[in-house]
């Protein structure tokens, strides 16, 4: 019975050995039997199955590179920005709240009646008459106290929340923020003179350009503002698409041609010592961040680091990192384009966050 099941089905007909061959003619003595030609397709496989399996090899080796293409994504795609999930609401509090922090952090820091600002300044300048000393002292103290913090992130949050720690976090580290880009304005042409370039054609518009890159690469971390606000509950990203390909630690990256950039222009000591402290800042933040991210999210974050790179499209030179065809839609997105607008916008208000740092006399 089980042959005759066997038989009956369809599939009997893959099973069917060829026939004996006939000859239509006696075969003489002297005769020669020409070598039958084994054909796999006509002697195993139907007429009916035919293009059916060839199709298949065909749809098999054309998809194979394209999956080879893309891996699957293990980490978050950056910047994604829809406006079907934003809410009236949390753009109305996230405004309130920004306007609230500008108001105390201008009370109780910056206006020298009120504020601790000019105050701490002093303190610091104390230390010594040189400006590259202070200058260096305040980026060490703003290091210290903002990646302390970092580093104290996963135990804080467990203590008081992910919003509260954020702004505790915020309410130390941007105060001090502040007081090392005014100290940076105010006293940027006080050093010693040891090049001047401001007068070599084209170096501007070069050096301007790369200040602009610099900044698409500085604010990876600012793409969802309402975290930053703690409207919405912080968190910590494993970020994979969008720069993160070109490389891991685009801040790094961004600080550093932004100091390159600052420095070749000013040609000063004292911007060679804020470059030199905000560098080793920011490689330090590579290491530190790395070490957070393996602590946080284990094997996702080391598939992630083999396929990125730390310096700048090393991974996708060495072939680590494949890139997708469409690459250039996942910077097609808000968050790319608000950072464009700030960054023009900042460039051209440059005089009057000169004006503003002056006339606080820090």
């Amino acid at each position: 019975m089980a042959s005759s099941l066997l038989l009956s089905h369809p599939l009997s007909l893959q099973l069917q050995f060829p026939s004996k061959p006939k000859f239509h003619r006696p075969i003489s003595p002297n005769s020669t039997l020409k070598p039958i030609k084994f054909d796999p397709f006509k002697t195993h496989l139907p007429n009916i199955a035919r293009p059916q399996f060839t199709n298949r090899l065909l749809r098999v080796a054309k998809t194979e590179p394209e999956v080879n293409e893309a891996p699957v994504l293990v980490g978050e795609d950056s910047a994604q920005f829809l406006l079907s999930k934003q809410k009236i609401s949390s753009w109305v509090y996230f405004t309130g709240i920004l306007g609230v922090v500008l108001y105390i952090l201008n009370v109780v820091w910056i206006d020298n009646s009120t504020g601790f600002g000019k105050p701490f300044i002093d303190a610091v300048s104390s230390i010594s008459e040189s400006h590259e000393v202070v200058m260096l002292a305040l980026i060490l103290i703003f290091a210290t106290v903002h990646s302390g913090l970092a580093s104290l992130r996963d135990s804080g949050e467990k203590l008081i929340g992910e919003r509260a720690f954020r702004v505790l976090f915020a309410g130390v580290s941007l105060p001090l923020a502040v007081s090392t880009i005014v100290y940076f304005i105010n006293h940027r042409y006080d050093g010693v003179q040891l090049w001047q370039l401001q007068g070599v054609p084209g170096i501007h518009e070069l050096l301007f350009f790369l200040n602009f890159i610099s900044f698409l690469l500085l604010y990876p971390s600012t793409f969802n503002l309402l975290e930053v606000a703690a409207v919405d509950k912080p968190k910590m990203h494993l970020w994979e698409t969008g720069v993160m390909r070109i490389t891991r630690h685009p801040q790094m990256v961004g600080q550093v041609i932004w100091c390159l950039a600052h420095t070749a222009w000013i040609g000063n000591s004292v911007a060679v010592a804020a470059s030199t402290g905000l560098i080793l800042h920011h490689l330090f933040g590579v290491w530190n961040g790395d070490r957070r991210l393996a602590i946080r999210y284990g094997e996702d974050f080391e598939v992630v680091k083999k396929r990125t790179s730390v310096i700048p499209f090393a991974a996708i030179l060495d072939g680590r990192q494949k890139l997708p065809k469409d690459y250039y839609k996942e910077f097609l997105r808000l968050p790319y384009l608000s950072i464009t607008v700030l960054t023009l916008g900042a460039y051209f208000a440059h005089p009057l966050m000169q004006a503003a740092s002056l006339g606080l006399h820090w």
